[in-house]
């Protein structure tokens, strides 16, 4: 396979932005090549730091000192130019399929290594349906993030047994966790979509765990008024 080996799609990261966030994406295209292509293509205005193909491949398109024009309009944690404060990261798949082993295991590596590099704690890796609730749903229910918990590159929640429903807490625990959403059904089905997939297909009113697990990461990590974990 042949891959473009740098986009053209990128800027200097603006106000002197380092990244806080790394942002998770599947391409939701036929193959590789052709998202390859997609990202390179200066016709699009749409870029990414790393994309990695289902067969483990990695393909570094822009240098993470750059500003890649992957995660669009959102918002995390305060932040609302969310490219000048992160580091995106393009997955092959069409987001209805499993991710592949090689590639989870490439994926594995790369944040490490990112992390390590920006000093980027596992509440800084986010899905792009995180701070694009209501307009992306990538990476998507198929996505495992319990597999990068448990590597110390993500967050999930533990929580031991259901709350009672309480509509008004569980926005405001997962205002304090860096979701920007107002409407109680999309913040329900978001929080789902990354931590309860086997539950959004339900499409069932908010309930007992949704409360204890937004809880539960409201009070693992908290937000000060720059948008930065503490």
């Amino acid at each position: 396979m042949s891959l473009p080996r740098q986009s053209p799609n990128f800027g200097p990261r603006r106000e002197g932005a380092t990244p806080s966030l790394i942002v998770i994406h599947y391409t939701a295209m036929e193959d590789c090549e052709g998202a390859a292509r997609a990202l390179c293509d200066p016709s699009r205005e749409v870029s990414a730091h790393y994309l990695i193909g289902r067969d483990g491949g990695c393909h570094a398109l822009v240098d993470e000192a750059m500003r890649a024009w992957h995660a669009g309009a959102g918002a995390w944690r305060g932040i609302v130019d969310v490219n000048s404060h992160s580091i995106g990261i393009e997955l092959d798949n069409c987001g209805f399929s499993p991710f592949s082993e090689p590639q989870m295991a490439c994926l594995g590596d790369l944040l490490r290594g990112i992390m390590a590099r920006w000093d980027i704690p596992p509440e800084g890796v986010i899905g792009h349906s995180d701070l694009a609730a209501g307009r992306k749903i990538d990476p998507g229910p198929r996505f495992d993030w319990a597999r990068l918990a448990h590597e110390g590159l993500a967050v999930m929640p533990k929580p031991r047994a259901p709350l009672a429903i309480d509509p008004q807490r569980f926005m405001n625990d997962c205002a304090q966790i860096g979701y920007h959403v107002e409407d109680l059904d999309l913040m329900r089905d978001t929080l789902r979509r990354r931590y309860r997939p086997h539950a959004l297909a339900k499409a069932a009113p908010l309930d007992g765990w949704d409360c204890a697990i937004a809880a539960d990461l409201a009070a693992r990590f908290g937000v000060d008024r720059a948008g930065r974990v503490t």
